[in-house]
């Protein structure tokens, strides 16, 4: 039976992206394992969590990574350098593994040292490329940056003019690192980040594979919207949009042009009766009081609460700036909610214009206002596109599996 682990920091991170993995490879009769940094309540077998001092070292990264990240200009994201992590070469259940799946191990689970001790092992290890940072030289976004492609120096994140920064020093750790080793293979979820892998540096010329994430669409599904809204105490006369986001804030997720468009929609729409619905965040007075209309915060919503808000809106509006294969996307077409979003990233790959959703111009908020009329006025219903059927990706996974196996490393 072949064997599978997969490294994950928690099992939330990521889009669940491992959970699901591990769930359909154990359907599959895959024995699969998950190893995690951060404990969690989920209750799925094999799952092994890193014991407390693992923890205590993840904190202490975190706070060496805040202060190497002072200075950093933030409207650029996150940079990362892992300086502390564990050893985790030596756990059975990596030991027993015929293939090790690497997803999100920043956050001071593993530093480069760690990635290495995997890689010695001369298994295959196969990179699931959850946003830029595999290959680049530590942004998990360039936006108009292209220096990944030849070398990263200079970074925008940091001030100043310094040829050999902190980012030259993470690209040639990578390009060095990467080199040494045949064993290793690269997943891209999205068509726009395997294009860009291809170009860089470091990866150009290593096996790069486009493998969109799994979602269980048994779970995400339509049903009654009115019952959806009554659960919610939501009006069934109003129109309702909704977006989702952890930090509602954040410089990839686009809040400022999202807040536009609905200054757009309250001046020029024809539509009435609107509220919005947030959830991934709690209660943001500033957020509140930006929004000319009725707004309801819901939080952070475990699977079942999150399945009833997408089938409670009309349209779910994603104005991401940097993006690689949003899971909110795909919940909300496999819960039949049309979705607008910017023509950016991962998004194209879900969204076939006017069809089940609105591809709006990058960083166009009128737009974005345009695509939510649309979708509302012509009743759009989302889906999902056949390549995203479960199956489908699973099989390429099992695919992609047997063929390194039988490999000699």
């Amino acid at each position: 039976m072949t064997k599978v682990v997969q490294l994950q920091i928690s099992i939330k991170s990521a889009g669940s992206s491992a959970l699901r993995l591990h769930k359909a490879f154990t359907e599959e009769g895959i024995q699969s394992s998950i190893i995690s940094l951060q404990t969690s309540i989920v209750t799925e077998q094999n799952i092994k969590y890193l014991s407390k001092k693992s923890r205590i070292i993840s904190r202490l990264d975190g706070e060496l990574r805040n202060y190497i990240n002072r200075k950093t200009i933030k409207k650029y994201g996150s940079f990362s350098f892992p300086i502390l992590g564990t050893n985790v070469s030596e756990m059975e259940e990596i030991k027993n593994a015929d293939v090790i799946y690497l997803h999100w191990i920043l956050g001071g689970f593993l530093n480069f040292s760690n990635i290495e001790q995997l890689f010695k092992l001369k298994k295959p290890v196969i990179i699931v490329m959850h946003d830029m940072w595999w290959i680049t030289g530590g942004c998990h976004h360039s936006f108009d940056c292209n220096k990944y492609i030849e070398e990263c120096n200079n970074c925008q994140f940091f001030p100043g003019n310094k040829k050999n920064d902190l980012s030259t020093k993470g690209f040639k750790k990578k390009l060095k690192l990467y080199s040494k080793y045949n064993n290793l293979f690269f997943i891209s979820p999205s068509q726009w980040l395997y294009a860009c892998a291809q170009k860089s540096l470091i990866t150009k010329d290593k096996p790069v594979f486009y493998i969109p994430n799994a979602i269980d669409n048994t779970h995400f599904k339509p049903f009654d919207k009115n019952v959806a809204r009554q659960i919610l105490n939501i009006n069934p006369t109003e129109t309702v949009i909704a977006f989702g986001a952890v930090e509602v804030n954040s410089p990839y997720k686009g809040w400022a042009l999202l807040q536009e468009a609905l200054d757009i929609l309250k001046r020029d729409s024809v539509l009435k009766n609107i509220s919005i619905l947030i959830f991934g965040s709690g209660y943001n007075k500033n957020i509140a009081d930006a929004i000319p209309f009725k707004t309801n915060f819901l939080g952070y919503l475990d699977e079942y609460s999150v399945t009833i808000a997408y089938n409670a809106a009309d349209v779910f509006v994603v104005p991401s700036l940097a993006d690689n294969q949003p899971t909110t996307v795909m919940e909300s077409l496999c819960c039949g909610t049309a979705v607008v979003g910017f023509d950016v990233g991962g998004i194209p790959d879900m969204i076939m214009h006017k069809e089940n959703g609105y591809l709006a111009k990058y960083k166009d908020s009128e737009d974005i206002s345009n695509g939510i009329q649309y979708c509302i006025k012509n009743k759009i219903k989302g889906k999902i596109l056949p390549i995203f059927e479960k199956t489908h990706i699973v099989k390429k996974h099992l695919d992609l599996i047997n063929k390194l196996r039988s490999m000699q490393y």
